[in-house]
C-alpha cells in the first residue's frame, strides 16, 4: 500500500514537471485536457483525472489560463515580460521593439490594450512563426506619449466634442470635454495630448493643448504640421527673455583678440526673401595671381555659450524648418535676423576661413579664426547672376573674379568624382493668404554655384584641419554619405535598361564619371525627373557623426558643416571644436559629440518629413478646384496600396488606389517594385507615362486620388484595360 502511494506522489510529480515545462516551452500554444494527458504519460481515466488535478492546481496559482472550451494557455503574467516603445501603422496596429528581442514583435489593434504610437508599454511575446516574427499582446500602457495630435472639432452636444485627427496614425476620434473647454467651435483646428484611455471606452479623452485657428486657414494648417511632427512653432517666453538680455556691442576686447577685415571688400548674396545671411565672402587682389578670398561666417558661439538657456533650445530643435510660407527658426529672431545676420553697413564677429588662392586653384596658404567685417553689399541671386551674364553693377570685379575661381573649383570637383545629381525643385506662389496660385521651378545658376562651392572650400578645408594634428586623429563632428547601396544600385541599373541607358561602372570614380554623364544625357529629357529620383533613392543617406569615412556624393575625404550655424546646430558645435584646436586644446569626449550627432541627424530628418508634409498641403490645395481635370504624369512610386503619379508640368504628386485600377485585380510586388494584374499579366514600373483625373483632394489627410485614363497612350476604359508592347506583360 505504501509503495503504491509513494510510486503515485512520483507519478504525479514527474507528470505536473512535464505540463509545467509545455507550457514553457510553448507559450503562445493552446493545450487541450486530453494532449496534455496523452502528452505527460497516458490518456487513461486515471491520466486524464490527474492531469485535471495537475491543471486546476496551475489556475489556482495563476500560473495558467483557460481559454474556453477545455483548452489551456501559460498565463501571460509567467510570459517574459518586456518594455518598448509603440510605432503604430496606419492600419491602427502596432510593432513594438525592445533590446531584449531580436526583431520588432507584431502587435494586433485588438490585443493593443489602446496603446498609442509613441507610447511606452509593457508586453509579452504570445507567438513566435517559424520565419522568426514575433507576434505579441500589449500587457499596459506604462506611460502616455506626450504627442500632440491635431484635428478638426465639432461640438456635438452640451457636453461632449468630437476632434477628429488628421493624423493617420491616430484610427480614433477623440473626446473633449465642452464643459471644461467652452472657448471651442465646430471647425477649430485644435491641438490635444491623450490624457485617459479606459478599458470599454470607444475613443479616448484627450486635453486640450491650443486652438490653432479656424480648419483651412494657412497660419493654423501650418501650426498643425509642426504640431504632428513635435516641432516648436513659437519660442517660449524665458527663450525670447535669454536673447534679448544678450549684449549685442563689440567691445575693446572683441576688436583685439580678432583679426580686423573690415577694409576686405566683402558682399554677401542670398535669396531675395532672406532675413538672416550667416555667410559673407571677401576678396583682394595679392598680386602675382593670388586671390586671399575670405569665408565669414556669423560668429553665433559668441553670443551663445554652452548650457545656456538658448543654448538648450537649439540642441533640442537641432536645425531651422523650412515650410512652403515660412521658416521655424533654430535660434531666437533677436540672433538670427539681428546679432548674427551679416547685414550690409554693419561691423559684425564672424568666424572666418581665409585662403590665398592662384589662378591654378591651388590653395598656397589656409588661415582659420574670429575676425570683424563690414559687408559693403547685400546682393539678390538675381542681381549677382545679371552681372555674371554681362550686366554692370556694384563689385562687379569682385564677383566676376569670385565667379571664375568657383567655377574653376566646380570643374575639379566633379572630376574627381563628385557628383550632379538632376532633380526639378518646385515652388509655389503664394497669395497674401497663403493659398497657392501657381507652381514654378527652382533655378540653380551661376550665383548660386558660386556660394556653394566657397561653402564646400571652407566646410573641407576646417574638417581637413580640425580631423588630424600631427598625424593623430582629434574627435571632430564630420558630415558623412556612405557608398551607395549595392541592391538599391542594381535596381537603379536595371530601371534605367528602359529608357534605353546602359550603367557599365561597378564601383570607385568610374560610378561618379558615369552618372554624371548620364544625368547630363537625360537634361531636358521626359524621363530626367524620374532618374535623377531613383538616383537619390539608391544613395545613402547623408548623417552627423565622429566617426569618419568621407563623402561620398562630394567626393571628399574629409568634411563638415561649418558654414550656416544660425540654422544648424552641428555648425555650432564645428564653431567650438574649432576654437578648441586652434587654442591647441586636446582631442573633446567622443561619446558626447556622437550622442548630439546622433540627435542632430534625427531632427534634421524629422524637419524634412515636416516640410514634405507643408508641401504635400500646398499640392492638395492647389489641386483642389481641378477635380475632373485630367493631367499627364508618369509613375513615381508605388506602395501595398496604390500607384503614385507625378505630374509633369508640376511635380503634383497624387495615388492611384489600387482598387480604382481596373480590368484586372493588381497587387504590388515590393521585390521587383511593380504593380501586376493576376489574370492580364500586365505590369506597372516606375516611370512609366500615364494621364490622370483628378479624382478628389481630402486637405485634412493631405492625400490627392487620381485614376488612370492612359498609360503609355493607350486609352483605359472599363472594363478592361488594353496596354501597347510598352507595357510589358509579366515574365512569369
Amino acid at each position: 500500500m505504501g509503495r503504491k502511494g509513494k510510486n503515485r506522489r512520483e507519478s504525479f510529480s514527474d507528470r505536473a514537471s512535464f505540463i509545467v515545462g509545455m507550457f514553457r516551452e510553448q507559450p503562445e500554444r493552446k493545450f487541450t485536457l486530453k494532449a496534455l494527458a496523452a502528452a505527460s504519460g497516458g490518456a487513461d481515466k486515471v491520466g486524464r483525472d490527474m492531469t485535471k488535478s495537475i491543471l486546476d492546481t496551475l489556475l489556482e496559482q495563476g500560473y495558467i489560463e483557460c481559454e474556453g472550451r477545455g483548452s489551456y494557455k501559460l498565463s501571460k503574467s509567467k510570459l517574459p515580460h518586456y518594455q518598448g516603445v509603440a510605432d503604430m501603422s496606419n492600419s491602427g496596429n502596432l510593432y513594438v521593439q525592445s533590446d531584449e528581442l531580436p526583431s520588432d514583435v507584431f502587435i494586433h489593434s485588438r490585443n493593443s490594450k489602446h496603446a498609442l504610437n509613441g507610447d511606452k508599454v509593457e508586453f509579452v511575446v504570445t507567438h513566435t512563426a517559424r520565419t522568426g516574427a514575433l507576434e505579441g499582446e500589449i500587457v499596459k500602457v506604462i506611460e502616455r506619449s506626450n504627442h500632440c495630435y491635431v484635428g478638426e472639432a465639432e461640438v456635438v452636444s452640451k457636453s461632449a466634442i468630437i476632434v477628429a485627427p488628421d493624423s493617420r496614425r491616430l484610427p480614433v476620434d477623440i473626446y473633449l470635454s465642452r464643459k471644461k473647454y467652452p472657448k471651442v467651435k465646430s471647425g477649430d483646428k485644435v491641438a490635444v495630448r491623450i490624457a485617459q484611455w479606459y478599458d470599454g471606452d470607444q475613443m479616448p479623452i484627450g486635453e486640450l493643448v491650443d486652438i490653432l485657428g479656424t480648419t483651412g486657414d494657412n497660419d493654423a494648417e501650418m501650426h498643425a504640421i509642426l504640431l504632428e511632427y513635435d516641432l516648436p512653432y513659437k519660442f517660449e517666453e524665458h527663450v525670447e527673455k535669454a536673447a534679448a538680455e544678450i549684449d549685442g556691442t563689440i567691445t575693446a576686447k572683441d576688436y583685439a583678440e580678432r583679426r580686423d577685415m573690415r577694409d576686405v571688400p566683402t558682399l554677401t548674396i542670398d535669396p531675395a526673401d532672406a532675413k538672416d545671411f550667416d555667410d559673407a565672402l571677401s576678396i583682394k587682389s595679392l598680386g602675382n595671381g593670388q586671390w586671399e578670398v575670405g569665408v565669414h561666417i556669423a560668429d553665433v558661439t559668441h553670443y551663445v555659450r554652452p548650457g545656456s538657456v538658448i543654448d538648450d533650445e537649439a540642441v533640442e530643435r537641432g536645425t531651422s524648418v523650412y515650410l512652403v510660407d515660412r521658416t521655424i527658426p533654430m535660434l531666437p529672431e533677436r540672433l538670427s535676423n539681428e546679432l548674427c545676420s551679416l547685414r550690409p553697413n554693419e561691423e559684425k564677429l564672424c568666424f572666418s576661413a581665409v585662403f590665398v588662392i592662384d589662378e591654378k586653384l591651388k590653395i598656397v596658404s589656409e588661415w582659420f579664426g574670429r575676425t570683424v567685417i563690414y559687408s559693403n553689399r547685400r546682393f539678390t541671386y538675381e542681381e549677382a547672376q545679371a552681372i555674371i551674364e554681362g550686366s554692370e553693377g556694384d563689385m562687379k570685379d569682385e564677383i566676376l573674379t569670385l565667379h571664375r575661381l568657383a567655377q574653376g573649383m566646380r570643374k575639379e570637383r566633379y572630376r574627381k568624382g563628385a557628383i550632379a545629381f538632376n532633380r526639378r525643385e518646385a515652388k509655389f506662389h503664394l497669395d497674401e493668404s497663403g493659398k497657392p496660385t501657381g507652381v514654378y521651378f527652382k533655378v540653380q545658376k551661376e550665383a548660386n554655384q558660386l556660394i556653394e562651392e566657397f561653402m564646400l572650400l571652407a566646410n573641407r578645408r576646417v574638417a581637413t584641419f580640425c580631423a588630424k594634428r600631427n598625424g593623430k586623429p582629434r574627435t571632430m563632428v564630420f558630415r558623412v554619405h556612405d557608398e551607395p547601396n549595392s541592391e538599391k544600385f542594381e535596381r537603379f541599373r536595371t530601371f534605367i535598361l528602359r529608357f534605353g541607358h546602359l550603367f557599365k561602372a561597378q564601383k570607385g570614380l568610374a560610378v561618379a564619371k558615369e552618372l554624371n554623364q548620364l544625368m547630363s544625357d537625360i537634361r531636358g529629357k521626359a524621363e530626367e525627373n524620374v532618374v535623377g529620383l531613383l538616383a537619390i533613392r539608391s544613395m545613402a543617406k547623408a548623417v552627423y557623426t565622429t566617426a569618419n569615412i568621407g563623402h561620398y556624393g562630394l567626393a571628399f575625404p574629409y568634411y563638415t558643416h561649418f558654414t550656416s550655424p544660425i540654422r544648424r546646430y552641428p555648425d555650432m558645435m564645428v564653431h567650438r571644436l574649432l576654437q578648441r584646436y586652434l587654442d591647441g586644446g586636446k582631442s573633446a569626449d567622443r561619446d558626447a559629440l556622437e550622442a548630439l550627432c546622433e540627435h542632430s541627424s534625427e531632427r534634421e530628418v524629422i524637419a524634412a518629413e515636416a516640410e514634405r508634409a507643408s508641401i504635400k498641403y500646398k499640392m492638395v490645395e492647389y489641386m483642389a478646384d481641378k477635380i475632373g481635370q485630367e493631367f499627364d504624369g508618369h509613375i513615381s512610386g508605388m506602395s501595398e496600396w496604390g500607384i503614385f503619379v507625378e505630374l509633369e508640368d508640376s511635380i503634383v504628386e497624387g495615388m492611384v488606389a489600387m482598387r480604382d485600377i481596373v480590368g484586372d485585380y493588381y497587387r504590388f510586388d515590393e521585390a521587383r517594385y511593380e504593380v501586376y494584374g493576376h489574370a492580364t499579366g500586365n505590369v506597372f514600373t516606375l516611370g512609366d507615362k500615364v494621364r490622370v483625373k483628378v479624382k478628389s483632394a481630402d486637405l485634412r489627410r493631405r492625400m490627392l486620388d487620381f485614376t488612370f485614363t492612359e498609360v503609355d497612350g493607350e486609352v483605359i476604359e472599363a472594363p478592361t484595360i488594353t496596354f501597347n508592347e510598352k507595357v510589358k506583360k509579366r515574365r512569369r
